[in-house]
């Protein structure tokens, strides 16, 4: 009984170590996601550029956010900044649709051209690591997203530098101030 146990505990340690490790090797950039139209993707393309994360919804109060996050998108991207938006449908089921609906509603309605992912869960047991990265424990930002467009302003090295709560419009003196203090950051 006693080897059992401890190749048990010997078992439980090496466990232990590879997830630490993984877990402080993981950027940003290293963590798997699925773009909008389902392929394997990650942020890797955007390493050097300043990101802004978004959770979104297509039926919410603030989907009008949308508009403000495209002209953002289309002002500062050629200084280096890419919006980002993940669809969610965690807060009162306001993003029900499939990818291909969501992805259909951002283009038409509100003339979306900035990067599309996946639907996924950005709080509880099931929270997406990106999101276990941006608000998790570990994060200068900690704590649960409250709603739909909470953004994270992330610079050029990876860093997460600003969490926005929803009710910040993205277009704010407070958004535009920090991206473009981001983006001089060289």
């Amino acid at each position: 009984m006693v080897p059992v146990m401890k190749a048990l505990v010997l078992l439980v340690a090496i466990t232990i170590f590879q997830i630490l490790a993984a877990g402080a090797a993981e950027s940003i950039y290293d963590i798997p996601l699925k773009d909008i139209d389902g392929n394997s993707t990650s942020l890797k393309p955007y390493h050097g550029k300043v990101l802004l994360i978004v959770n979104v919804a297509s039926k919410c109060g603030f989907t009008p956010q949308y508009t403000a996050l495209e002209a953002l998108h289309q002002k500062y991207k050629d200084q280096g900044l890419v919006v980002l938006g993940f669809p969610c449908n965690q807060f009162a089921h306001q993003e029900p649709g499939t990818d291909a609906e969501i992805k259909q509603f951002c283009t038409s309605k509100y003339e979306v051209t900035f990067p599309m992912f996946d639907k996924l869960e950005v709080n509880g047991a099931n929270r997406h690591p990106l999101y276990v990265l941006l608000a998790g424990k570990e994060s200068p930002f900690p704590g649960n997203i409250g709603w739909n467009f909470t953004k994270f302003l992330i610079g050029r090295d990876g860093k997460i530098l600003n969490r926005f709560p929803t009710p910040v419009k993205p277009d704010s003196a407070e958004v535009t101030k920090a991206i473009e203090a981001a983006l001089a950051a060289k």
